[in-house]
């Protein structure tokens, strides 16, 4: 495991070769045996594929033009609208989609006492935590990924079309490589340890 963290990349080009329904449900097994806090296990997990896929897409097309006629979620981060729209292009390309979903959460916009906050960051922990045993388990079976976060830019239309309760987190795109990207530049560990004894 320590050589899929070490090979892992941010895949943005894939080929059309399909991912067999095997190597998904061992990738999401993997998800499933993440650590939880307190063992809530509160990961849902929707796989788009085939013409679904030009459903979600469409949707997500519908929030970027709902964030650019002014209605904006997302007001301060319109400068990376543009890197949004070529997310959309990344995952119309990839053979399978997952939407992560925390299915204990509240909205987005739901007011939470601290205990709920509190609550809410473990459980988003736990699903981080799901994500990345995913992305691992692709890439030791030579499938590439990428975590996808600017869903938020069409949070309404994509949780309107997913029509699952709970909290979107998250999407993953997966897919055979069609690129082969160098590692990008990592902080050195001593800028980012304290180490105290």
């Amino acid at each position: 495991m320590i050589s899929a963290i070490y090979d892992r990349r941010s895949i943005r080009k894939f080929t059309d070769k399909p991912i067999s329904q095997k190597d998904m449900t061992d990738i999401i097994q993997s998800g499933i045996k993440a650590p939880s806090s307190k063992n809530r296990q509160p990961w849902k997990y929707i796989v788009v594929q085939g013409n679904a896929k030009e459903d979600v897409i469409k949707a997500f097309r519908q929030g970027i033009e709902r964030e650019e006629k002014g209605s904006a979620l997302l007001p301060q981060s319109k400068q990376h609208i543009a890197a949004a729209k070529h997310t959309i292009d990344i995952m119309a390309e990839a053979p399978a989609l997952i939407f992560v979903v925390n299915s204990l959460g509240k909205s987005i916009m739901a007011e939470l006492t601290t205990e709920e906050r509190v609550y809410e960051i473990c459980n988003i922990q736990s699903i981080s935590a799901s994500i990345q045993n995913m992305l691992l388990a692709a890439t030791e079976k030579g499938i590439g990924s990428l975590w996808i976060c600017d869903i938020y830019f069409a949070y309404p239309e994509l949780c309107k079309w997913l029509d699952s309760d709970g909290q979107l987190i998250a999407a993953i795109a997966f897919g055979y490589p069609d690129e082969f990207p160098k590692e990008r530049p990592r902080k050195r560990i001593n800028d980012v340890v304290e180490w105290r004894s």
